[in-house]
């Protein structure tokens, strides 16, 4: 499959065929990578697949726990 020149801006068009087979449609963000003398074009992760954990990611407006903190102080205390 071939396509037509790059522009002044450096975008070119990625025929209609190859962004139906792999789901690329608009708004859609790609990375670029270097694959020996060739470059290769991929679906970007979206946030919620580049986020493999989710710790620290909300934040809570109850105190902090502090570092020392043991639960077993807790059962022990417990009348």
């Amino acid at each position: 499959m071939q396509t037509t020149i790059i522009t002044s801006r450096g975008q070119i068009t990625i025929p209609l065929g190859l962004r139906q087979r792999f789901g690329l449609r608009q708004g859609i963000a790609v990375s670029f990578t270097v694959k020996g003398d060739h470059i290769a074009l991929r679906q970007a992760p979206s946030a919620r697949q580049a986020t493999a954990s989710v710790f620290g990611l909300i934040q809570s407006q109850r105190p902090a726990v502090p570092a020392g903190f043991d639960a077993a102080d807790l059962a022990a205390a417990a009348p």
